[in-house]
């Protein structure tokens, strides 16, 4: 959430931002419910005063007609702080929900644009492979292979759900413990988090637990979901507290399973391991000041660059644009892996990606720090996707794939497995 005089001081900016964003927010409404909070705190103040005022004179000598007109003048103070308190309480409810639509400003050298498309490339690192044959899909590679069973787990589960098996279960374990090393060296404390977290965790991180556009699961009746991400379980770590400045910044590594609905995730881009509604991740979290934040962006980038530049995989980084970034992030950047067997002559597939979401969902989730001055401020609040196992190993299985059906292992993982090349049984 934004700082609500911030936005009320910056209107037309945050109005622009929404647009660069293609959201649809009512930004006057949330100054209109903001200035009439602020009206009717200021009623309710007054009011109480009087009837603190009136409550010291009832304490003195007078006479009965003096009481009786006291008596009835606390009366009509009590039912009008009364009915002035239930507005304030709705007029502060609807402010929350408007306020809250409000997204996140954008970096102002993030593209502008709508999708996926319009993402800027910064950068490219590896060879993209070239084939003395035509590359199998990691789908047909997983079938050939034994590997993946999307048959059964439809059978069992339904769409876009799956079955690991064979050296593949191993692959995806040694990916885990490849990228946990990497994170520890650079000071990220690993955690294992839970699977469920509480709505209101989730609305603080900028996630949407109800509704047809939701891609959470929600747990009913509970007042709980399946978590999307470790995102979620690690931003809300410390929600409702204010951290020792001396620690910052705290960098913690959650291992998580991630469930999406996926919801209209459709054509031949989605299919295989690529969408589905449930795998696992290894997510780095940052905790920090507001000047450490952009170094430390930078430096979750490069992590992620890192851990796949060791894998050998081709990649190339982009700045994502305004209409894809999601509203808490400030900025974000994203990995894109060159996958063979992705549309008809091979394309570029989201791997990772990193947001600085600056003190957006630190302000609803209620976390700060102690300034020099000794004064309250929300933290900064950094993510980054280590590794996400599925779309990993789409990326190893498409590019290390041999003219004999076989598929190399990465020789840094190889150490993890302990083989270096999986063969048609």
């Amino acid at each position: 959430m934004l700082d609500l005089r911030f936005i009320k001081d910056n209107a037309d900016a945050v109005k622009q931002n929404v647009i660069n964003r293609f959201m649809n927010v009512d930004v006057d409404r949330v100054i209109e419910l903001y200035d009439r909070r602020n009206v009717l705190i200021t009623e309710i103040d007054a009011l109480r005063q009087k009837r603190n005022e009136n409550a010291k004179k009832m304490k003195g000598k007078m006479e009965i007609d003096e009481r009786s007109r006291l008596i009835e003048e606390g009366k009509k103070l009590k039912e009008e702080i009364a009915a002035i308190e239930a507005e304030h309480s709705d007029v502060e409810n609807e402010l929350g929900r408007e306020a809250g639509r409000v997204p996140n400003m954008a970096h102002p050298d993030a593209p502008v644009g709508k999708e996926d498309k319009d993402n800027l490339e910064i950068s490219r690192s590896g060879e993209i492979p070239v084939f003395g044959f035509t590359p199998k899909d990691h789908i047909e590679l997983g079938n050939d292979l034994d590997l993946i069973d999307f048959d059964t787990a439809a059978r069992v589960s339904g769409a876009k759900f799956y079955y690991l098996k064979n050296e593949a279960v191993i692959l995806e374990m040694a990916l885990t413990r490849y990228a946990v090393d990497i994170v520890m060296k650079k000071g990220f404390m690993p955690t294992i988090t839970p699977d469920i977290a509480k709505e209101e965790i989730l609305e603080g991180i900028g996630f949407n637990p109800r509704g047809d556009e939701s891609n959470i699961y929600n747990i009913e009746g509970t007042g709980t979901c399946l978590v999307g991400t470790a995102e979620i379980t690690l931003g809300g770590y410390y929600a409702g507290q204010i951290l020792d400045t001396e620690k910052l910044p705290i960098r913690m590594a959650g291992i998580s399973h991630c469930f999406r609905r996926e919801a209209g995730a459709a054509g031949q881009y989605s299919k295989g391991l690529y969408r589905v509604h449930q795998f696992s991740k290894v997510e780095m979290f940052v905790y920090c000041k507001p000047e450490d934040a952009d170094a430390i962006h930078e430096e979750i980038r490069s992590i992620e660059e890192e851990i796949f530049s060791g894998l050998d995989i081709p990649f190339r980084v982009v700045d994502t644009c305004t209409g894809d970034l999601g509203a808490p992030a400030y900025r974000k950047y994203d990995l894109e892996a060159w996958m063979p067997g992705r549309g008809d002559n091979g394309d570029w597939g989201e791997i990772t990606s990193t947001s600085n979401c600056t003190d957006y969902q630190a302000r609803r989730l209620g976390i700060r720090y102690k300034d020099e001055d000794g004064k309250n401020k929300h933290v900064y609040m950094l993510n980054g996707t280590a590794i996400a196992l599925s779309r990993a190993l789409i990326a190893i299985m498409e590019n290390f794939q041999t003219e004999d059906g076989s598929i190399r292992i990465p020789e840094k993982l190889a150490a993890y497995t302990g083989f270096n090349i999986i063969k048609r049984k």
